[in-house]
Formats: C-alpha cells, sequence, structure tokens
C-alpha cells in the first residue's frame, strides 16, 4: 500500500468514526470567513550578545542570528499545514510569526505574510485561534468555568449572555469533556483534569471563537498515541468546516503524518521540503534520498535528514543539510513560488472583527463587561491561594502568639507597647508584600496569552485584580488586629482600635502594592522575593524603632520608608503627647519617652499622605510594567 492509499484509508476511518462521536461539530460547521494564508521569503534576525564566562561576567560582541532563512508557502482553507523539524529548527519562531505574535524590540521580521492578500490586522486577530503548547489555565477552575469565562470574554456582544454560555457547553460536549466537565484543571501539585483533557481544553478556548485561522504550537506534546490521535482527529475535522490550520509537531507516527495536507520540514531554520504530506517521501526518492529500510515512519525519516542523518552514513551532517537545502531551492521552490503566485479563491473577501459591534470598536465586550468578569474569575481562582489552610493557620497562631507574649501590657510597660506595634508593622509588611509579589510572576503566561488573543483591555484586568483581592488581603489582617489588640491590653478605646485598624489596613494595602510593582518590573520570582526583602528591611531598619540615631547621610531612607509612616501613626492612634505613664515613682509624659520622642507627635497628616501616596504610586508602577505584556508588531 503507497502513501497515497495510506492517506485515503484514514481520511475515510475519520470520516467514518472520530473519536466515536458525531462530527463535523454541530456548532461550527463552516468559518465565518475562509482565509487563505501565504508567506513569501519570512526571515528573522535576533541580535544575541556573547556573554562572558564568570569572573568577568561582562558582555562582548553583539552578533546577529537568522533563525528563519526565507521561508515560501501557502495554506489555503481547509488545509492542515504540520511544520515538522528537529528542536531549535525555528518552528515555534515561524508559527508565532504567522500567528502575528513576535514580541516587538526582540527581533527583525521580513518578507511578507498575508491573509487573503492582506497585512495582518486587528481584524485577523479577532479570527485567530492559538494554541500555545504549555497550556496556561487557571488550576482551580474547573473545565466548564474555564470555558464559559473565555467565551464571556471573547465572545461579540451581538450574542446574549445565556447564548455565550450555551456555546461554551456546546464545546464541552463537541470536545468530549462531558465526564471532567466539573473537574478542576489542576496543576504540578494540584490534581486535576489529564494532559488530554487539558489540551482539548486549550483548543476548546479557541474554537469558541469560530476561528477561521488555527494555530497550534506542539499540541501533542506529552501524550500517548491514542489522545494525539484523538486531537489531530479534531483538528482534521475542524479545518474539514473550511479552516486554515498550521500546527507545529515534533514526531507525530505514521497514522497522524497522513492527516496532515501539507508538510514544511524546518533544518536549522530552512526550509527543505514544503508540500503535500503524501507527496514527500516520493520528493525525497527521487532526489537520492531513500530510506535505508523499507517501512519506516515518515516522520522519523524526515527528522533523521534534517537533523542530517542520511542512508549515507560517510556524509557529514552540515554537508547533507547543504545539501537539502541546495535541493529544495533547485526542484521544488519554483513550484512553491507559483502556487503562492497562483490564483487565489478568497483574494476578495475582506477580514474585519467578525461580531464586533460598531458600540464596542476593537473589543468583542466592554470595559464594564471585562472587569466584572475578570473580577468573578480572579476571585474564584484567588480565593483558593488567600484562604488557605496553612495561610489561616500561620495568621492565627501568630496573633495568639503575640497576645500571649504581649499579654495585658499597660502604660508601665510601654516600651514593650511599642515593641508589639513595632511588630505588627513589620509582620504586615513583609506578609501581604510576598503574597501579591508573585502575583503577575505566576499569570504571565496567562496574561500574554490573553492579552495576545485580543480578550480584553489591560486595564480592566489589572483593577479586576486590584478591587478583587481587596477583601481577601483585608479579611486576614482585620481578624489578627481583633485577637492581638485585646489580648495585649491596648488602648481600649473604640476609636483608638479603629484608628489602628484602618492604618493597619492601609499599610497592608501599601505593602501589598510594592509587591505587586516588584513582581512587575522584574518577572522572576526569585529575583523578586530577594529585591522585595532587601528593600523592606530596608525600610524596617530605618522605621525609627531599631536606630535612632541615623547618620544624615542615610537618613533620607526612612522619607521612602513604608515602616517609618506606619509605624509613626500606630503610636499616633495609641497616645498621647501629654499622656501619663508610671516610670518608677513619678509620672511621666508619653512625648517624652525616649522611644517615642525621636519619632514625635506632629506630622501625622504628612504620613497619612505619604501612605495614601505610596498606595497609588506602586500601583501605576505595576501597571506601567505590565504595559509590556502581550504586545506584537502587529498590535
Amino acid at each position: 500500500m503507497d502513501s497515497q492509499e495510506v492517506s485515503m484509508d484514514i481520511e475515510a476511518q475519520i470520516e467514518n468514526n472520530v473519536d466515536d462521536r458525531t462530527l463535523p461539530f454541530s456548532i461550527f460547521k463552516k468559518a465565518n470567513l475562509p482565509i487563505t494564508l501565504k508567506f513569501e521569503n519570512v526571515m528573522y534576525t535576533v541580535k544575541v550578545e556573547e556573554q562572558k564566562s564568570w569572573p568577568c561576567q561582562t558582555k562582548g560582541k553583539t552578533e546577529e542570528r537568522t533563525i528563519l532563512k526565507g521561508i515560501t508557502g501557502i495554506v489555503k482553507p481547509g488545509e492542515i499545514l504540520a511544520m515538522l523539524g528537529p528542536s531549535g529548527s525555528g518552528k515555534t519562531t515561524f508559527l508565532t510569526a504567522l500567528g502575528g505574535r513576535v514580541s516587538e524590540g526582540k527581533g527583525k521580521l521580513t518578507g511578507n505574510i498575508t491573509y487573503n492578500n492582506k497585512p495582518f490586522s486587528k481584524g485577523v486577530k479577532r479570527t485567530t485561534g492559538f494554541v500555545t503548547q504549555d497550556d496556561a489555565l487557571y488550576p482551580h477552575l474547573t473545565v466548564t468555568e474555564t470555558l464559559v469565562y473565555t467565551a464571556l470574554l471573547r465572545l461579540p456582544n451581538t450574542m446574549k449572555r445565556q447564548e455565550k454560555i450555551k456555546q461554551a457547553e456546546a464545546v464541552v460536549t463537541e470536545l468530549g469533556l462531558e465526564r471532567c466537565k466539573n473537574t478542576i484543571i489542576g496543576g504540578p501539585f494540584l490534581r486535576g483534569v489529564s494532559g488530554g483533557e487539558r489540551k482539548r481544553v486549550s483548543i476548546g478556548q479557541e474554537i469558541l471563537i469560530n476561528p477561521s485561522l488555527l494555530f497550534l504550537d506542539e499540541p501533542t506534546s506529552g501524550l500517548d498515541s491514542t489522545t494525539a490521535q484523538r486531537i489531530v482527529s479534531i483538528l482534521w475535522e475542524l479545518a474539514r468546516g473550511g479552516r486554515t490550520v498550521v500546527t507545529t509537531i515534533h514526531q507525530p507516527s505514521s497514522r497522524l503524518f497522513y492527516m496532515f495536507d501539507k508538510i514544511l520540514l524546518l533544518s536549522e531554520g530552512n526550509p527543505v521540503y514544503f508540500g503535500l504530506g503524501s507527496d514527500a517521501m516520493d520528493y525525497f526518492a527521487s532526489v537520492g534520498y531513500s530510506p535505508s529500510v523499507e517501512r519506516i515512519n515518515p516522520s522519523d525519516f524526515l527528522l533523521d535528514i534534517a537533523n542530517g542523518v542520511g542512508p549515507d552514513e560517510s556524509q557529514r551532517p552540515e554537508a547533507l543539510k547543504a545539501a537539502l537545502v541546495a535541493v529544495y531551492k533547485t526542484h521544488l521552490l519554483e513550484n512553491v513560488i507559483n502556487e503562492v503566485k497562483g490564483p487565489d479563491d478568497h483574494s476578495n473577501h475582506s477580514i474585519g472583527s467578525p461580531g464586533d459591534s460598531k458600540h464596542f470598536g476593537d473589543w468583542p465586550t466592554t470595559w464594564w463587561q471585562q472587569f466584572c468578569v475578570l473580577s468573578k474569575r480572579s476571585l474564584k481562582q484567588r480565593r483558593h491561594d488567600s484562604f488557605s489552610t496553612l495561610k489561616i493557620g500561620q495568621v492565627l497562631i501568630v496573633s495568639l502568639l503575640c497576645g500571649l507574649l504581649w499579654w495585658k501590657t499597660d502604660l508601665a510597660h510601654i516600651q514593650d507597647q511599642i515593641g508589639l506595634l513595632f511588630f505588627i508593622s513589620s509582620f504586615w509588611a513583609f506578609f501581604p508584600l510576598f503574597q501579591q509579589i508573585f502575583t503577575f510572576p505566576q499569570e504571565r503566561a496567562m496574561l500574554e496569552k490573553e492579552r495576545s488573543s485580543g480578550m480584553y483591555r489591560l486595564s480592566p484586568y489589572f483593577m479586576s485584580r486590584v478591587v478583587g483581592d481587596l477583601p481577601m488581603e483585608l479579611i486576614l489582617p482585620t481578624f489578627f488586629l481583633i485577637i492581638t489588640y485585646w489580648m495585649a491590653g491596648l488602648n481600649p478605646n473604640p476609636f483608638n482600635f479603629f484608628l489602628t485598624l484602618l492604618v493597619l489596613l492601609v499599610h497592608v494595602l501599601v505593602s501589598g502594592g510594592l509587591g505587586l510593582a516588584l513582581g512587575a518590573l522584574v518577572m522572576d520570582q526569585k529575583s523578586a522575593t530577594t529585591l522585595g526583602s532587601v528593600i523592606m528591611l530596608s525600610f524596617l531598619l530605618s522605621g525609627g524603632y531599631y536606630v535612632r540615631n541615623v547618620p544624615v547621610f542615610i537618613a533620607w531612607i526612612k522619607y521612602v520608608s513604608i515602616g517609618y509612616y506606619t509605624y509613626k501613626l500606630l503610636i499616633l492612634g495609641q497616645y498621647t503627647e501629654s499622656e501619663w505613664y508610671p516610670c518608677g515613682d513619678k509620672k511621666c509624659y508619653v512625648g517624652d519617652y525616649e522611644g517615642i520622642k525621636n519619632i514625635g507627635f506632629h506630622s501625622g497628616l504628612v504620613s497619612s499622605l505619604a501612605l495614601a501616596a505610596m498606595l497609588v504610586v506602586y500601583r501605576v508602577i505595576a501597571y506601567i510594567a505590565l504595559m509590556r505584556i502581550g504586545r506584537t508588531k502587529s498590535g
């Protein structure tokens, strides 16, 4: 049975029975708009700085490295293009370029990529689905919740809310996810759905919008052959609905190989084959590269020669790669160029934003809708982290320990009282800092994925995180103070208690804001944690409790210290300058106590304004830092 017969036999099997379910998708029988994807002489170069080894650790000369080296081809509606090649051959880079997701400033993309003979635009983005290799999904959301929230954000307002939910539920059914629809996605340390189910959820997020173009990066990576077959069968059926499907794939089985309409084989960024998958083996045989064994998986053979391993073992790998590139340019490139330049049935189809309402411009939903949906999603996802048994237990134990250690202290032990106030400011500086510092580094992949697809604006996402985290940020410190304050015997006046609580809550928000800013700026958990520790320790050391006679040349630190202003306001919330406390056999003014005198009872309004300014400034810094996430050259 030759390769053509194998391909026809597999297509017949798929048409008769794909994954034991009735296909095509009842809600996606046809793409809204057929799109022909063309790419001509696409090249991508990046500048690489040589790093000298330790102990120099200095940057060397900058050299330009070419990742993609003149790739030409065409994919029509109803076709699946599979890109094969060894690791590092440029498959993912090329897929990213075709999907309009090349990041600004990271490299130079040249050549011509068109969609129905038009350049990439926001209209193309609205009708494009892009499935990344690593499934960026929220671990604590269920399968249904994940798809429903995606539907509410990505589907246009021409559809009612209930229609969007029904569409998400239909996708769950069509992808065979009913069995796990109420199961959480899970993660590395949280049991959830299987790898194949995760991948189907990722694909489901993209086909919700009924895309005309669908890009997938290694959709079968890490999956067993049966699950991989199920995934590719879904792609095959989507393509038969008039969609243009492009995927990278590492080493498909023979069954999968013949399900692809076209194959692009890359070797170190060079194209060495582009054409029908069923013709690949015949082409290489015609140019003198036949497999050494009669029966071999075509993808194994293609990857071998792309790696420079051919039938002639005496031929050096580099020489074989160069020969394959030369043969491609001589025997195949002209035919590929002629196909690209040939007539296109879909060239006159204009690409807009399908379903976009004139009232909402470039976005499928309004700012307020995005904010509400993102807030609800954030609350469902984050409540498990913020109110975990570990964190509640930590706060409860520390509050009880403080209450017992400072049990019913009075003004006769004023030093102990101010020590407690400083500890409260210290503990609630680090706790929210490290809780918030991981927020954006952990969500970077998700933010990049959703922003690149044009799902929502950055501002509603950021505001939903800031507003949505308020209850979770403020509940634990409130319980902490309720327990500690009354056990420790601090000023029993309700006004003083609520003033102390207000200062503490503002302090928590400011420290959390610093964590958000550092996380957004650094985007690396280890580096951000180290930097945050150094900054917060500097603030605490200059807070006025440990060191009272600070040298002038470094005294400026206290004016940017969160701890300094919080400590001052906590003291102002407990005492008055003319208040008496027993000191030996006589009474002394609180304002004259050595530990309080340097802090003083003045400038309470200035300290309040300083904290208020920090509350805003840190979050503005975080927002500006996040603006670089999800930017692409094509908008």
